[in-house]
């Protein structure tokens, strides 16, 4: 074969293979009801195919889109499996047992979601990661949220609200820093361009918050099943307030700008500690980072066959004050809860990653995604056009190669060009990429944010996405404002962005706008 005979796709060959992906993928998840890592596979041998058979490309270099497309998220797979060790041992060394014990006595149904998103969105902004504020303060958020009856979807879609605020807007994120340097802008000028757009959208958040808290404030709380997990947790686990410091150590350690997975490697060092002082032995705490953490009171009560085995359950462990039937129902509850973290959980989540990541480096190196994209610039005509055509890709870039940082980089590196030609503010750019780009990717199943939320929270992600408001809210918001010419930057004489509706005379480019 020769190397003349090797071309790029046309828009027909591009939309099969899309569709092929989009149909085998769609059904799968959504009629079908069965995980998407086989899907997935599927799509990539007959992306592989129909560039090898159509478009002539040699093995070795879809091989390399492969690998490629894997290797670049190999950090966030590294955080992902330290994460699952430091749920575990947090667990196990009672500090996410402390958060709930005392979140259940402090926080109230008609205040827990607007304190939850806040909670999330401060440590988030300090950390600048939303995988680590889901995986730490967002755990324990979810135990309290099934003591207090909300909703587990609910809670998890407010957390994800909160912790990608700071993925988007902290100076510490990776995505807040990747968004500018591809579209050349400058890392401040870009977090004041999504002030704009991610601000009124926080603003509303925070009121539907307010209003479904209020919708919650009317019932009755059930007194007697926060007591009886506050009572079960406290045989269970050493509660104590010191358990609050693994979490503000690591928070106050990565805001000093140590890196995320240092950082988090520090936090399970310090659950190990208060681990071995509650007389936890070393091998034990292994085993648990090994394969997570297996409840003991709490499972031996949702699993006990009768009446009679609870009540000597109850009493052989002091637990005389609470009802044999929520006793039942409280240790299914916290089993579930507490019975999970250590490395080997994180592998279902890993695998499907690396499917995803496969078909998604197979893509980008055949070129399918490029021709529609270019299809789509082809007819833009105006800001809010380009603006929309920006956050569209970007989505179905998340969707399609399933890679909030792909989902960056292909749109940045296409678009570029074309808000230079327009005379827009590079911010404008970078700004479009993260309304998009960075904070949809959670809302996909087969994505490694979305699959990994699913995961950690045990809540499937079309489950959770409806109450995500910050995530799906933000794009829409950013497209609005757009039309509307609302914080619309132009390119000033000297560099800086001047706000306005319409372009400023010294933003002209010297060529013909397109």
């Amino acid at each position: 074969m020769s190397e003349g005979s090797v071309r790029k796709p046309n828009l027909l060959e591009s939309l099969i293979v899309i569709g092929f992906a989009i149909g085998i993928i769609g059904a799968s998840v959504l009629v079908w009801k069965i995980e998407a890592h086989i899907p997935l596979l599927v799509a990539t041998v007959f992306a592989a195919v129909f560039g090898l058979v159509v478009l002539h490309k040699k093995w070795s270099e879809i091989e390399e889109g492969m690998v490629n497309g894997i290797t670049v998220a190999m950090s966030a797979i590294l955080i992902m499996y330290t994460i699952g060790m430091v749920v575990a041992s947090w667990i196990q060394g009672g500090i996410v047992p402390s958060m709930v014990y005392y979140g259940l006595s402090i926080l109230k149904p008609s205040i827990f979601l607007l304190s939850t998103l806040l909670i999330c969105s401060i440590v988030s902004l300090a950390t600048g990661s939303s995988w680590g504020t889901s995986g730490t303060v967002g755990i324990a958020l979810i135990g309290i949220a099934a003591g207090l009856g909300v909703p587990m979807p609910l809670a998890a879609g407010v957390i994800i609200s909160g912790a990608y605020l700071g993925d988007k807007m902290s100076p510490l994120s990776d995505t807040t820093n990747l968004a500018p340097a591809v579209a050349g802008s400058d890392l401040f000028q870009h977090i004041r361009a999504m002030i704009w757009t991610t601000g009124p959208t926080y603003l509303i958040v925070m009121g539907i918050c307010v209003i479904l808290g209020m919708k919650y404030s009317g019932g009755t709380l059930d007194a007697a099943r926060i007591s009886a997990i506050k009572e079960i947790l406290a045989h269970e686990f050493h509660i104590t307030p010191l358990g609050l410091v693994p979490p503000l150590l690591v928070i106050g350690l990565v805001a000093a700008k140590i890196p995320a997975l240092p950082g988090l490697v520090i936090g399970i060092f310090a659950s190990g500690v208060m681990a071995i002082f509650q007389g936890i032995s070393f091998p034990d705490i292994l085993n648990v980072l090994q394969n997570g953490y297996s409840p003991t009171i709490s499972a031996a009560l949702g699993n006990a066959a009768s009446d009679a085995d609870l009540l000597k359950l109850l009493n052989d462990n002091s637990l005389t004050g609470i009802v044999p039937a929520t006793a039942k129902e409280v240790g299914a509850l916290l089993e579930k809860l507490l019975g999970r973290g250590g490395l080997q959980s994180m592998n279902w989540t890993v695998s499907l990653s690396f499917c995803a990541l496969a078909f998604g480096g197979v893509m980008e190196k055949c070129g399918y995604l490029d021709v529609i994209l270019e299809k789509l610039l082809y007819r833009v005509r105006t800001v809010g056009g380009l603006v929309f055509t920006t956050l569209l890709s970007s989505v179905v870039t998340n969707i399609l190669l399933a890679d909030q940082y792909l989902a960056i980089i292909i749109p940045g590196r296409m678009f570029k060009k074309t808000y230079e030609e327009k005379g827009l503010h590079s911010r404008m750019l970078s700004r479009s990429l993260e309304d998009a780009g960075t904070i949809t990717s959670v809302l996909v199943p087969w994505n490694s944010c979305g699959a990994y939320h699913a995961g950690l929270f045990g809540v499937p992600t079309l489950e959770y996405l409806p109450y995500a408001f910050l995530n799906w809210m933000n794009p829409i918001m950013s497209a609005v404002l757009t039309y509307m010419g609302i914080g619309i930057a132009w390119r000033g004489n000297n560099g800086e962005p001047v706000i306005q509706r319409t372009r400023p005379a010294e933003a002209l480019p010297c060529e013909t706008e397109a």
